[in-house]
């Protein structure tokens, strides 16, 4: 029996980036010996362990034969018998696949991991690349954390990605799943580049079809420089990470706030009139296919319906301003209007031209909200009211407030 560190651990350590899970694999073992050792079997689909003091994920050395459709139509054989080179054959890119021997410190690198980590290239490992279709969302996702280092997917790989698209197989992904994988990006660094390698390699219109819509739709140029919908939504996701970093939340309405401009009809381009409106149909449908959580719905929602409205914060009057705040929940769910603000200032500045200047309508939302949550029904007088009269006498109260923090 033999031990290695092996995957994102190794390809960490070597980036010179924070270290995450350890995953380890265990090459001449099999599942009693294991267990006899005080590992615990936790693995539904193959052998993996968890060790008995640190808790970490040990699993048998593995090779994987296609059976089925998708990515979870394989056959798995875990014998004693099979390599640690064997193992990491099965995995999707060089970079994940070096191994490490801990007790000496040499790695063990079959596919050129170490070689395509200097030169900061995505490369899959073998022809058992197209297989799995959820490879070709890893590669996204990869693209989207390792992008800010300089990283490209290689030219071969792209064309496998490609293939894995004409195919059809992305169909076959688990909608959970693609959340999942999206949830992660939304988190990530570089949104953008997951949009756009998704894009370049024909599989975004299978995956997010809503948002694939919007590459080639154009936008007038005085406004937006940048013209194509689709650089816009790529620049906006960004600048929303930049703002927001790890907020998953805000990354998912900043994602999705402009799908209304995919149906704007063609004779009223490069204007998008009522865009706010038409984008919460493919909002929800997207919503409902991968099952997004409510929250990240309905700050969706809000973001999309009422980005417009808080551009132009400064010519609502107060009361319509009190109306904004209400239809987003801002006074049961006062967090969110600073997500709201956070989504604006990154369609704003998600522009060609536009990514540094200030977004002063942010503050000022967020200040307006303060203003009208300080009021609050116990601190006025209203025993001598009742029914419909109680919240018009707070309303009023809360838009007196708004006019004084103006």
């Amino acid at each position: 029996m033999k031990i290695y560190l092996v995957g994102g651990a190794v390809r960490d350590r070597l980036l010179d980036r924070p270290p995450g899970d350890r995953d380890w694999v265990v090459v001449g073992a099999t599942q009693p010996e294991m267990e006899a050792l005080g590992y615990k079997a936790v693995g539904k689909d193959f052998p993996v362990f968890l060790h008995p003091d640190s808790g970490e994920e040990y699993a048998l050395a593995r090779t994987e034969r296609k059976s089925g459709r998708g990515y979870r139509g394989f056959v798995v054989d875990a014998d004693p018998s099979v390599t640690l080179e064997e193992d990491l054959l099965r995995r999707d890119f060089t970079i994940n696949a070096i191994a490490c021997d801990e007790a000496s410190g040499e790695l063990v690198d079959p596919y050129g991991g170490v070689r395509d980590i200097e030169q900061r290239v995505l490369r899959h490992v073998g022809p058992a690349f197209v297989e799995d279709p959820l490879r070709v969302l890893r590669a996204a996702r990869f693209m989207a954390r390792f992008a800010p280092l300089g990283f490209t997917v290689a030219p071969e790989t792209m064309q496998l990605m490609r293939q894995v698209a004409d195919s059809g197989e992305l169909d076959a992904l688990v909608p959970e799943r693609v959340w999942q994988e999206l949830r992660r990006v939304l988190g990530s660094a570089q949104p953008s580049a997951f949009l756009r390698t998704l894009h370049d390699a024909g599989a975004l219109g299978a995956v997010l079809p809503e948002l694939d819509a919007l590459y080639g739709v154009p936008q007038r140029a005085e406004y937006h420089p940048e013209v194509d919908t689709g650089v816009h939504q790529e620049m906006v996701s960004d600048i929303a990470a930049q703002l927001a970093p790890g907020d998953d939340l805000a990354g998912f309405a900043a994602l999705t706030h402009d799908l209304g401009k995919a149906l704007t009809p063609q004779a009223e381009w490069p204007r998008h009139v009522m865009h706010e409106q038409r984008g919460l149909e493919p909002l929800r449908a997207l919503c409902d296919r991968l099952k997004v959580p409510l929250d990240h719905r309905q700050l969706a929602e809000a973001v999309c319906r009422d980005h417009l409205n808080v551009h132009r914060i400064d010519e609502l009057r107060d009361g319509t301003v009190l109306e904004l705040l209400g239809r987003c929940d801002g006074f049961r769910r006062p967090e969110r209007i600073a997500r709201i603000a956070v989504c604006c200032e990154a369609d704003a500045r998600g522009r060609l031209g536009f990514e540094d200047r200030p977004y002063p309508q942010g503050e000022t939302l967020k200040r307006l909200h303060q203003a009208a949550l300080s009021v609050q029904a116990r601190d006025l007088d209203l025993a001598h009211l009742k029914g419909p009269a109680v919240g018009e006498a707070l309303a009023q109260a809360r838009i007196r407030a708004i006019a004084a923090a103006r």
